[in-house]
């Protein structure tokens, strides 16, 4: 797969503090390819604000050197996060996602932001898929040998699917949405104006 042929590219986010999974994955047709994927994981040792830093700079970096190959993302998706009770681990995520927000805006990126329950949607067919369909169906779309690890890894690789079927679907609504707006009016459906 040559990363400079046409074709749209998402870098999937799995926000967390302690480990950060990303996936850069392009659509190419109906076909789907891993480009690159990893995790940015910071130490509870470290203050908070350098973990936060670690994670901003790391990412920085794997941007520019997606640019420097030629598969810079066309899009972004983000999970959107919702926690019930542990509000210090969900504020912690919060402020490690207010990092990734802030790096798409200064990259001038656009972000999608789905739901976790719309990412099982979009790589399994069902809101109620587990943990372990998702990463095989990952496994499956992407033609890879093994389920990529950790599974914050994964699971930033099935946000990037998940961006690039909203978009394939944004693409979509809006092409049908021109084309009815610049089609030719027939004389008939056309009420001339009296002034």
């Amino acid at each position: 797969m040559n990363p400079r042929e046409p074709g749209v590219i998402c870098l999937g986010i799995d926000p967390g503090l302690a480990r950060m999974g990303y996936g850069l994955v392009k659509q190419t047709g109906s076909s789907h390819h891993a480009l690159a994927f990893g995790c940015v994981e910071t130490s509870p040792e470290e203050a908070f604000t350098l973990r936060l830093l670690r994670l901003y700079e790391t990412l920085d970096e794997q941007l520019e050197a997606f640019r420097s190959n030629g598969c810079f993302p066309d899009i972004m998706c983000v999970e959107r996060l919702f926690f019930g009770r542990n509000i210090t681990t969900a504020e912690f995520v919060w402020q490690a996602r207010g990092v990734v927000m802030l790096l798409a805006a200064r990259m001038g990126v656009k972000v999608l932001e789905p739901k976790p329950n719309q990412i099982k949607v979009a790589v399994c067919g069902t809101g109620s898929a587990d943990k372990t369909q998702v990463q095989r169906m990952v496994q499956r779309l992407l033609a890879l040998d093994s389920i990529p690890k950790p599974d914050d890894t994964a699971d930033a690789l099935a946000i990037a699917l998940t961006g690039l079927a909203y978009h394939k679907h944004e693409c979509a609504i809006f092409s049908n949405f021109t084309a009815e707006a610049m089609a030719p009016k027939s004389r008939s459906s056309c009420k001339r104006l009296k002034l």
